[in-house]
């Protein structure tokens, strides 16, 4: 078994989360540096950033031997091929990441998507261990998700999991609208914000006001609800989901977003399966652990020599 630690990289649009994990899973080393723009060459700014990290980390752990490097991005990601085909916030298209961090680094590259990843860990060791058709959503400033079938992970060249910009019934009840433009955080908080008038820092804010008795928070809030149950019901009716484990900002309401959610799939499916809606178990760090151990299961799927 091998026994090198690892590199393991989140980029995210403001952060970049970065560290070595040992064979135990501990964290010896862990940082976090914002993430470099470059207009002009956005990807290279990153893999520069992460070039120096991973220098600062081998200078700081002279006697750590590290076999690999885990690392994730946002966007639409092809993890057979190594490439970031876009990102909308970072600005990069069709650039060959897996190729080029593994010719700076020297060393072979699992090479990801932030949420999938993120579901990778919630899968192994958080919140959806035990199951093997299971969706991990991430709600935050916009909604993704990780889809998972017979224990295997969906990528269809990257496109898989896109779950925000599936279409929902519109709040108005007029036509559709995309699910993130409803339900995620940032939208729960620009659509209180328009209606009410009030600027409100957050969707932990609306959701206080609308348990205060607000009504323009109660009406944001139980259409956010409704979005995100349909798009739960219509997996389940789809590929048959046993699990829905949700993380990201808005998963900190717990049951005040869990429990009515049960209940408005339990109404919604005609079906005799139904889902268990669970919260993510490993927060914030999720993506940052999920490229660790793609790391480590590439060490010991290539047989890297420890």
């Amino acid at each position: 078994m091998c026994s090198s630690a690892v590199l393991a990289f989140d980029v995210g649009g403001t952060y970049i989360k970065a560290g070595v994990v040992d064979d135990s899973g501990k964290v010896l080393e862990f940082c976090r540096v914002p993430t470099p723009v470059d207009k002009a060459k956005p990807a290279e700014a990153v893999l520069d950033r992460i070039a120096a990290l991973a220098r600062d980390f081998t200078l700081e752990l002279p006697q750590v031997r590290i076999g690999a490097v885990g690392l994730i991005v946002p966007g639409i990601v092809d993890p057979a091929t190594g490439t970031a085909v876009y990102s909308a916030n970072l600005g990069w298209r069709d650039f060959p990441f897996a190729k080029e961090t593994e010719r700076r680094l020297g060393m072979p590259v699992a090479f990801g998507h932030d949420v999938s990843a993120a579901g990778d860990a919630e899968l192994w060791v958080g919140g959806a261990k035990g199951f093997r058709d299971v969706v991990v959503v991430i709600i935050g400033t916009g909604i993704a998700a990780a889809v998972f079938c017979e224990g295997k992970r969906v990528t269809a060249g990257g496109y898989a999991g896109e779950i925000g910009q599936a279409l929902v019934p519109a709040a108005s009840g007029n036509g559709t609208a995309v699910l993130e433009s409803i339900a995620s955080a940032a939208a729960i908080t620009h659509r209180y914000a328009v209606r009410s008038g009030n600027q409100v820092d957050g969707s932990r804010e609306v959701l206080a006001r609308a348990r205060d008795g607000d009504a323009t928070a109660k009406q944001v809030w139980n259409e956010a609800l409704d979005a995100l149950a349909f798009s739960i019901a219509q997996c389940v009716n789809i590929i048959g989901t046993e699990a829905f484990i949700i993380g990201g900002g808005l998963s900190q309401a717990g049951d005040e977003l869990l429990a009515p959610l049960r209940d408005r799939v339990d109404n919604l499916l005609m079906c005799y399966r139904r889902p268990e809606i669970l919260p993510a178990k490993l927060g914030q760090d999720a993506g940052f652990i999920g490229a660790a151990l793609n790391a480590r299961d590439l060490l010991v799927t290539t047989g890297v020599p420890s």
